[in-house]
């Protein structure tokens, strides 16, 4: 048996091997359908990928590079009524630099540098950045549009030419409180610029671009028009420029000399309502005081320390009116049939009334005067009396039918619609308080509308600073009418206006005499309250003219308010001038005719132009 083996070896290795056959293809069908498993779900999740959600990785490849951004539209100009440009925008190149594709900065500066308006040194550290921030780096928001296009079709790695635009305003500072400013961004941010923003700005527009993530478009790359901007819609102002000009001119003078802190000063077309002019301002050499600081736009208007106001003061500042308040007591008692001009008072120096001493300017005796003389001397008592016999339902309704506490049509930005005291919050002392122009506080606006009423016959006319819409074709279409409505009969506006003319021509307004016309109006000296305080201001006023011309046949009304004059107090002294002057170049300027001045002197006491304090 040593040559063959055992019977029993060879079954055992019959058995090994048919062991290793019956496990061998089990084993490699399991691999096999192992593979089968994870090439059937790796073909399922390309077919995922490339078939069912190619549209989704497909764009989401796309949008890291592809962007549709917002393009602004040019934004349209604000002329004055005669198309005088006061604020315009133009077109310019917005020259950007990816400076993380510049290879060679300094080379690249030198051949940029004639072109994009910057040094070469400069420009070499602009196009050399690094670190954060780098990767967009703007190099002139405002190049001319010539230079642009030589930027953008030239070889310059790394720059990007876009559309932008600049905002200027041909004359400087001209009307700047009126206008406002825009901001960084191009956006109207005070005035007129803020207030009509949507008009002027215009629909934005969608530019498809490929940019880096940088934002900057990338090479061999062009910018497709989805949606093109459309340009704003332009605004024709009520305002002629030169009477603006002029005005505030005449109003920056003034307050320099008197010291004052602010000035106000608006001109109004009597018929239409349309404001011609306004003038608001502040004198910086002036401490502002407890009242608190005059936000101004930092650039003087050509006169020493006078600046234009952020916010238009005629609009947006309530102050006690004083004595220019008194037509709305005389205007009721005439409509009431309570009194004519020459109903005759008999005036004490003081009264008290609700446990308060009121007295007028000057200390006299006990006088007598009629209606008329009681308005032109501006006797505080006499205008009491005349308030006592129209009582305190009269005085309320009239204050509201001539406007008083109502915001204005023209919805100025920070337009105020005053303070007025009510049936509710009524004290005994108002009854004499009221009629002489203090207790209620209102915006200069509207004591020039209530003046404007009696100028045009009795019918309130709302005012108005925009005349029209240009279109970007160049066509105006104008706004239409104001909204008026009659707050005094013609025959009680007729009186008025007479009793007005004498203030001018023999009592506390003669400084407003035009020669070779005939001007009505009314002069105001108010106390200034200490804000939080049941007091006033020492020896702090608010002075105040306002009135129009031709009286016979009025055609501009104006009011003149100056906040703390120094020098002078009066508005006789202090107003009227400013009035003066610029009514009178007003006149001329519109070809008003002349109408002669007829000087008559008042029958009985005469008054002084510091009659009218309050």
């Amino acid at each position: 048996m040593s040559a063959h083996s055992s019977p029993t070896h060879y079954r055992g290795q019959l058995h090994q091997r048919t062991a290793r056959s019956s496990f061998s293809p089990r084993r490699l069908q399991l691999v096999r359908g192992i593979f089968i498993v994870l090439f059937a779900a790796l073909s399922l999740r390309l077919v995922a990928l490339q078939v069912v959600n190619h549209p989704y990785y497909a764009q989401l490849s796309v949008d890291q590079v592809r962007h549709d951004l917002t393009t602004n539209a040019l934004r349209a100009g604000i002329y004055d009524r005669n198309g005088q440009v006061l604020a315009i925008s133009e077109p310019t190149s917005l020259v950007i630099a990816d400076d993380m594709q510049i290879a060679a900065p300094a080379l690249e500066a030198q051949a940029l540098s004639g072109l994009v308006k910057v040094p070469v040194g400069p420009l070499t550290k602009l196009l050399s950045k690094r670190g954060p921030g780098s990767g967009y780096v703007i190099l002139n928001g405002q190049l001319d549009l010539t230079d642009g296009r030589l930027i953008a079709n030239g070889n310059f790695p790394g720059i990007v030419v876009q559309d932008a635009s600049s905002r200027s305003y041909p004359n400087g500072t001209l009307a700047e409180s009126l206008l406002g400013r825009t901001n960084a961004s191009g956006a109207g941010s005070t005035g007129l610029e803020y207030q009509y923003q949507s008009s002027l700005a215009g629909l934005t527009g969608v530019t498809r671009e490929f940019v880096s993530t940088s934002g900057v478009a990338l090479p061999s790359t062009y910018s497709r028009v989805i949606k093109p901007a459309q340009p704003g819609v332009g605004l024709e102002l009520t305002i002629d420029a030169p009477l603006q000009f002029v005005t505030e001119r005449a109003l920056a003078t003034q307050l320099r000399a008197d010291g004052g802190l602010t000035g106000v000063a608006l001109v109004m077309d009597v018929k239409t309502g349309e404001i011609l002019a306004d003038a608001s301002l502040v004198n910086t050499a002036t401490p502002a005081g407890v009242l608190g600081p005059i936000p101004a736009w930092g650039t003087s208007i050509g006169v020493p320390g006078i600046q234009q106001t952020i916010n238009n003061l005629g609009f947006t500042q309530a102050y006690e009116p004083g004595s220019v308040f008194k037509v709305v007591t005389f205007s009721a008692a005439l409509s009431a049939g309570l009194i004519t001009p020459s109903t005759v008072f008999t005036i004490p120096n003081s009264i008290i009334v609700g446990g308060r001493t009121f007295h007028d300017a000057e200390n006299h005796g006990t006088e007598r005067l009629s209606a008329t003389q009681v308005l032109a001397q501006s006797s505080n008592i006499g205008t009491y009396e005349i308030g006592a016999r129209v009582g305190e339902n009269g005085l309320l309704a009239q204050v509201q039918r001539l406007g008083f506490g109502q915001l204005t049509s023209v919805n100025f930005p920070g337009e105020t619609a005053g303070l007025l005291v009510d049936a509710s919050k009524w004290y005994a002392s108002d009854q004499a308080a009221l009629p002489i122009g203090q207790v209620d506080a209102i915006p200069p606006i509207q004591v020039l509308d209530a003046f404007n009423t009696i100028a045009n016959g009795g019918v309130f006319v709302e005012p108005r600073l925009v005349r029209g819409y240009v279109e970007p074709n160049g066509v105006t279409k104008a706004v239409a009418p104001n909204v008026t409505r009659e707050a005094l009969s013609p025959a009680v506006a007729a009186t008025m206006n007479s009793m007005l003319e004498e203030v001018v021509l023999a009592g506390t307004g003669t400084n407003a005499i035009i020669p070779g016309y005939r001007v009505a109006g009314k002069t105001g000296t108010a106390s200034i309250p200490y804000p939080g305080k049941d007091k006033l201001l020492v020896g702090q006023y608010n002075a105040s003219f306002v009135g129009y011309a031709p009286a016979n046949n009025p055609v501009l009304s104006m009011i003149v308010v100056i906040e703390r004059p120094e020098t002078t107090i009066f508005g006789g002294s202090a107003a009227a001038p400013v009035f003066q002057q610029v009514m009178s170049y007003a006149l001329r300027h519109y070809g008003i005719p002349s109408t002669g001045t007829i000087v008559k002197p008042m029958t009985g006491a005469g008054a002084s132009i510091s009659s009218d304090v309050t």
